[in-house]
């Protein structure tokens, strides 16, 4: 596969999971895109923070190309809640939902212009990963950011559907039965927890 083709598939995967982050908040109140929906805390307005942090730092600082408005947010934790807790997964009071997702949208647009710019063996350095690892291609960086991506918005898929039952692939395809309807989807759950319960 020629270089330009490569990075246009990996391009497209990023920018699908981009699009779900943003597109799970649609249709929320400012409580529910910010409460916390586990034990760790994890909301939805907090992943879209973070995934925004995550390509600021990636295709910024890593790749030698830093952000110019990376401090426009706080992703520092001030409260004495305990060590090694972040501002990086929550949004603070006075950053709207707004604020947060005009940032991660820029932030695309630096990391678009990284992408484009440089080869896929370009290395950088991630000060943070274990020193036999440290200096990853362009290349690493794109799939890593992806995995990191996808695997935030599967945890945004199952935090809308347990907010209030919206579920779907992407804006636009649902890729859910078009046939199932509510008493189709409470006769489904049944039989699993049937089937869970009858292996105990």
């Amino acid at each position: 596969m020629a270089e330009a083709e490569e990075k246009q598939t990996l391009h497209r995967y990023l920018e699908d999971a981009r699009g779900v982050l943003l597109w799970k908040l649609d249709g929320l109140s400012d409580y529910d895109i910010r409460r916390p929906m586990t034990p760790t805390g994890t909301n939805l307005l907090g992943l879209v923070k973070h995934c925004a942090g995550v390509e600021c730092q990636y295709f910024g600082e890593v790749m030698g190309r830093p952000f110019p408005g990376e401090a426009d947010l706080d992703w520092h934790d001030d409260d004495d809640e305990g060590e090694g807790l972040s501002g990086h997964m929550y949004a603070k009071p006075a950053e709207s939902r707004e604020q947060i997702a005009e940032f991660y949208r820029r932030v695309w647009v630096h990391s678009d212009a990284t992408i484009e710019q440089l080869p896929l063996d370009a290395r950088g350095t991630v000060p943070w990963w274990p020193e036999e690892s440290r200096h990853p291609t362009l290349h690493t960086v794109l799939v890593h950011t992806i995995g990191e991506t996808a695997r935030h918005a599967g945890h945004a898929d199952i935090i809308r559907e347990s907010i209030d039952g919206a579920a779907g692939l992407l804006e636009g395809i649902s890729n859910m039965p078009p046939e199932a309807d509510a008493a189709a989807w409470n006769q489904h759950y049944s039989k699993l927890d049937r089937i869970a319960r009858s292996v105990r």
